[in-house]
């Protein structure tokens, strides 16, 4: 009888299935250490040129500290906010603005805030909404149903329209304001909603952004099917069209909506009346009233208010930044 008991052919014995266990472990070894090495040149390339590979991401102190010092930037003013709405009166006007004061009065500044002057700014707030919800809406409407037909429809003048809403880009809002104000004042509509609605349904650049968008979103091949399938243009749209432009539309509606809360010199020349004032011309008045004759200074309902009126924009852009951010984007890359 043989002592050792040879492999059938076509069989791999143990030791061979071994010595290719440790060849393969042997291969694979060496494919992480050039990996390593590609990795750890790559780093120093990006070190000397002070930016990191997206493949291979590297810290950038430099790049660290600039956008450190962006971020202080930014967040200060809210952070002051912040600190400021939990103090008194008293301790506004007596205490370092970046440390707190002796007592914590943020709840009893919200009740104030709301229940000063018979609750004034309760109104004021809902004036805000009221222009936003209309003026916004509307803008935003008016901007979705012209970008997508300048977007998806050939029709004469198409390119004097492109000219007219670049040209209304570059044009400031503060320029028209004094226009708008005596044309709204022969119309009889000064000191009302509509001359602060009215303004708010135009803006270019939420159209210009949505004819980009709806360009670069849109097939043009699924709207032939659509059209093919017997559907109507107005179905196309609804059904069709406008769930893709999700994201340039939720991009758009934040442009206009923060350009209207923020809205303060068209109010301020067209608005008389407390009672229609949104909440930038109001806090302005109560800044204002420490400086008139026998007023009361009531700084720390400044800073709450406005620590009050920006929660909603920042609830706004945290929840819908996913939308915004590639509504942003679009149109980036050329295909």
């Amino acid at each position: 009888m043989m002592s050792a008991v040879s492999t059938a052919p076509g069989r791999v014995s143990a030791a061979d299935l071994k010595a290719q266990e440790k060849a393969a472990r042997q291969a694979e070894r060496e494919r992480q250490r050039r990996v390593a090495r590609d990795e750890a040149a790559e780093r120093k390339r990006a070190q000397k040129s002070g930016f990191a590979n997206v493949n291979n991401p590297r810290r950038s102190v430099w790049m660290t500290v600039v956008c450190a010092i962006f971020a202080v930037y930014c967040l200060f003013p809210f952070v002051y906010l912040l600190i400021n709405a939990t103090k008194t009166q008293a301790d506004f006007t007596s205490t370092f603005g970046l440390g707190f004061g002796k007592s914590f009065a943020l709840w009893d500044n919200i009740v104030t805030v709301f229940t000063y002057q018979d609750g004034i700014f309760g109104r004021w707030l809902i004036n805000t909404l009221l222009y936003v919800v209309v003026g916004a809406g509307g803008a935003t409407l008016l901007a979705i149903m012209g970008g997508y037909a300048l977007a998806k429809f050939r029709f004469p003048g198409r390119k004097a329209v492109f000219a007219v809403i670049i040209g209304s880009i570059s044009v400031p809002g503060i320029a028209l304001a004094v226009p708008q104000f005596l044309l709204f004042a022969k119309l009889g509509l000064t000191n009302t909603p509509w001359a602060m609605i009215i303004p708010s349904l135009i803006s270019p650049f939420g159209l210009y952004l949505m004819w980009i968008f709806s360009d670069q979103a849109v097939p043009t091949e699924l709207l032939e099917a659509a059209r093919v399938d017997g559907a109507s243009e107005l179905r196309t749209f609804w059904q069709i069209s406008l769930p893709l432009l999700a994201p340039g539309i939720v991009t758009t509606s934040l442009f206009t909506i923060v350009a209207t809360w923020n809205n303060y010199f068209l109010p301020l020349i067209m608005l008389k009346d407390a009672d229609w004032y949104p909440l930038t011309i109001g806090l302005n008045q109560w800044k204002d009233q420490a400086s008139t004759a026998g007023g009361q200074a009531i700084q720390n309902l400044v800073i709450t208010g406005s620590l009050i009126t920006i929660i909603p924009l920042v609830i706004a852009f945290l929840a819908l930044q996913k939308y915004w951010q590639s509504g942003l984007a679009a149109g980036a890359v050329k295909e």
